[in-house]
């Protein structure tokens, strides 16, 4: 393997690079405009044919430093899959797949199909039989089908690990390795990596050819996430959440816990608290845990109660809070948690709550980052003026109906806003997903926009409409 230098400037334009003069007026109409880091250092290797390791995080711009050199090699005409998109999460493959599809709008018919557990089989066979160019999906849902010969790579020329680590760590590696064997060997591997295990390394030895490493130095930038720690008995640690959150009022906060235990006990106590707080982690029922995962996302639900396994593959943008209710043990993992506050330039606050046993985790992680942590008495936080228990600004109505009722984004802004009524800014995100679809409005009309729903028409038929 090779290692290439990354520049440190960022933001070179997309017109530099070798792409159809379509892909860059689509890229334009994005709103991409310069490149971020990530994309700088990988994308004029990936597109030159190159194999490549590339060391990036979620919400760094990674999906277009793969995306884009896939379907710069796409054929429309043919529909064999000519892609292959491995990603460790349900959720983090919706993400990538949507993503796939906007990029892809410069060429038309471009088929991306998800393939992911928590659905039955039948129906994503009988999408493949279709035909489809670019597949997006877990490691076990891919296997299963591979096995049933309802997927067929024969034609592919490209394949993406995302979040190799995070697979990794999820049990993944022989999944990984049974899916590669059915790969070509002539194509292009492109695995990308928010760290380096070893696990990582061997993978790369064993699935690519002559590989070109890119590692991008840069982290959050210090100055824009305000970390503190605070010192707690472990009688006391769930209430000094409610206390911070009473404090700060953050609008959306991520606080991660290490087990499915004490995600349910915070949730509770902060629900008892007339607190919005939903919990995330390893036993949701998949129906659920997409519930839970639309209303954070859309700024319904104030506080998400996670482990950092039912976490991973999230990309959530505005998060306005991390607070780390238990001291994780993996100094690594401290460092992605802390980072998914103050993206894109925002400020972010991040909270460590540590109990005296759990000292030694703490000097584990300030010898890895070769900083002392600042250390504030939970004396400091005070009640707020507002006697108001922290409220979102939005709340979630479900429509029964989605992407299998040929429903989209604008039939639904269209019904609330021409039918019910609804100014366009008290409308916020649209999910639409296969079977519902999820809208976030004002939390004050809530109940009227649902109502409103059910009385009105959505693509021209009647809908069932209930606020979650």
């Amino acid at each position: 393997m090779t290692e290439s230098q990354t520049p440190v400037a960022a933001g070179p334009e997309f017109s530099g690079l070798p792409l159809a003069p379509a892909v860059l007026a689509n890229l334009q109409r994005l709103g991409y405009e310069r490149m971020t880091p990530i994309q700088a250092a990988s994308l004029p290797l990936a597109l030159a044919g190159r194999d490549l390791i590339a060391q990036a995080k979620t919400g760094s711009g990674k999906t277009a430093a793969f995306a884009l050199p896939l379907l710069a090699k796409l054929d429309p005409r043919s529909f064999a899959v000519q892609a292959l998109v491995l990603c460790p999460t349900r959720e983090l493959a919706e993400q990538v797949a949507q993503e796939i599809r906007r990029l892809a709008r410069a060429e038309d018919n471009v088929k991306v199909l998800t393939l992911c557990g928590g659905t039955t089989l039948r129906p994503q066979a009988a999408s493949l039989a279709h035909g489809a160019h670019v597949v997006v999906g877990t490691p076990g849902r891919i296997l299963d089908h591979l096995s049933r010969e309802t997927l067929v790579l024969d034609g592919l020329n490209t394949l993406v690990l995302d979040e190799a680590d995070r697979m990794l760590d999820m049990g993944f590696a022989d999944d990984i390795a049974a899916v590669v064997k059915r790969c070509p060997a002539e194509r292009q591997t492109l695995l990308f990596s928010a760290t380096y295990p070893d696990g990582v390394t061997k993978m790369a030895r064993r699935f690519m050819r002559d590989a070109q490493e890119v590692k991008l130095a840069e982290r959050h930038s210090a100055g824009k996430i305000r970390q503190r720690f605070y010192e707690v008995g472990e009688d006391e640690r769930l209430e000094a959440v409610a206390r911070l959150l009473e404090h700060f009022r953050p609008v959306s906060t991520l606080a991660f816990c290490n087990t499915k235990q004490r995600c349910r006990e915070l949730a509770a106590l902060l629900q008892a608290k007339g607190l919005v707080a939903l919990e995330l982690h390893g036993e949701l029922e998949q129906r659920d845990r997409d519930q839970v995962l639309v209303q954070f996302a859309n700024r319904s639900c104030s506080v998400l109660v996670a482990t950092d396994v039912a976490a991973r593959g999230l990309d959530i943008t505005g998060l306005e809070a991390v607070i780390n209710v238990d001291v994780t043990p993996e100094p690594e993992l401290h460092v992605h948690r802390v980072g998914r506050t103050g993206r894109a330039d925002e400020a972010g606050l991040a909270f460590s709550l540590a109990s005296l046993n759990e000292m030694d985790r703490v000097g584990r992680i300030e010898k890895m980052l070769g900083e002392e942590f600042e250390w504030s008495p939970l004396s400091e936080l005070t009640s707020s003026d507002d006697p108001e228990p922290l409220r979102p600004p939005m709340a979630t109505v479900q429509i029964l109906g989605g992407r299998k009722d040929k429903i989209r984004r604008g039939d639904v802004l269209g019904a609330l806003t021409k039918d019910v009524g609804l100014r366009g800014d008290q409308v916020g995100r649209i999910d639409v997903n296969e079977f519902s679809t999820y809208v976030a409005v004002d939390r004050e009309i809530a109940r009227e926009a649902a109502n409103g729903l059910n009385a009105a028409k959505v693509k021209g038929k009647t809908v069932k409409a209930r606020r979650l």
